[in-house]
């Protein structure tokens, strides 16, 4: 056997992915160069390690315990990196987040000194619906996850990262300034996200506890598109403030006073309860905690006006 590990390393990320495409694009290789990397280590075994038909990638039975088995391979040998980089005095290694497609808007301002100041670590960011985030917590494919509503039948240590308030939303033409009761959202066409999105979820539950008979819908699924459809006049929606501040300041959006709102909520880091964090991921973990007041103060300090 003379597979390497960076063969595992492309191997895992297929697994992690479903896809050559997307693993390319993860590890900044073209797709020529990934499937090479699959190929010369499918030539170490004689049972397949995947299938490809059509244009979907189907992990086997075998493929699934080589992925583990890279998977830990990877890790400790990461570990011994980072033991013999902290002799050194540094900090090497592979912090890996994902993060709904929300806290695009939150978790980079909570990573960009820590990285400056750890030029030796890599990141890994996902940013993806939350399903595919629950999805990736539970299979310990990352460290962190970032959510707003924390995952249900999962055991996990969260850190309070910063509040979240969401506001029903409109275009320019708004119907009203005044202030409204719930049962305008009856009146108007609504713009959901999709099934399985955080904000969803949030907004179906002002619906169910007011009890209101929701008629008029459109269903989106990125948080960009639901503000592009929010500033086009297709309708109105509920947002989070951190994703909308720069239309609101623009007026391409602006907030409709509803009762009930806004809706508040909070940013959670999370990760698996009794994890062994790794050397990056608990260093981060311990910036945060010293240093998330100064960041919140230094970038999100305009959210108390609204």
């Amino acid at each position: 056997m003379h597979y390497t590990l960076h063969q595992l390393k492309v191997f895992l990320k297929v697994k992690q992915t479903g896809s050559i495409t997307k693993a390319a694009e993860e590890l900044h290789l073209s797709q020529p160069a990934v499937s090479i990397q699959i190929r010369n280590l499918q030539d170490q075994f004689d049972v397949p390690l995947l299938e490809i038909i059509g244009r979907k990638v189907f992990i086997t039975q075998f493929g699934n315990e080589i992925a583990e088995a890279s998977g830990r391979i990877i890790r400790e040998i990461e570990g011994i990196n980072s033991k013999a980089a902290a002799f050194k005095g540094e900090l090497i290694g592979t912090l890996s987040i994902t993060v709904v497609s929300t806290g695009k808007y939150v978790m980079p301002y909570f990573l960009s000194d820590y990285l400056n100041a750890h030029p030796g670590l890599e990141l890994i960011l996902d940013v993806t619906n939350r399903a595919r985030v629950i999805e990736s917590l539970e299979k310990n494919e990352v460290d962190f996850a970032l959510v707003s509503l924390l995952p249900q039948n999962m055991q996990v240590e969260q850190l309070n990262l910063m509040d979240n308030k969401l506001f029903f939303v409109g275009g320019k033409n708004l119907i009203t300034k005044q202030q409204q009761t719930s049962d305008l959202l009856t009146k108007v066409p609504l713009i959901f996200r999709e099934k399985g999105s955080g904000t969803r979820k949030i907004m179906e539950r002002f619906i169910k506890q007011h009890d209101l008979n929701v008629t008029r819908r459109l269903e989106l699924t990125s948080n960009e598109a639901v503000k592009q459809a929010v500033i086009a006049g297709l309708g109105y929606s509920v947002m989070p403030l951190i994703g909308i501040r720069n239309e609101l300041s623009r007026g391409h959006i602006n907030i409709v006073p509803v009762e009930g709102f806004p809706i508040n909520s909070t940013w959670k880091l999370i990760w698996l309860k009794d994890k062994i964090l790794s050397p990056a991921s608990s260093s981060f973990l311990k910036y945060l905690q010293q240093e998330k007041d100064r960041i919140i103060k230094e970038q999100f300090s305009d959210f108390d006006s609204f």
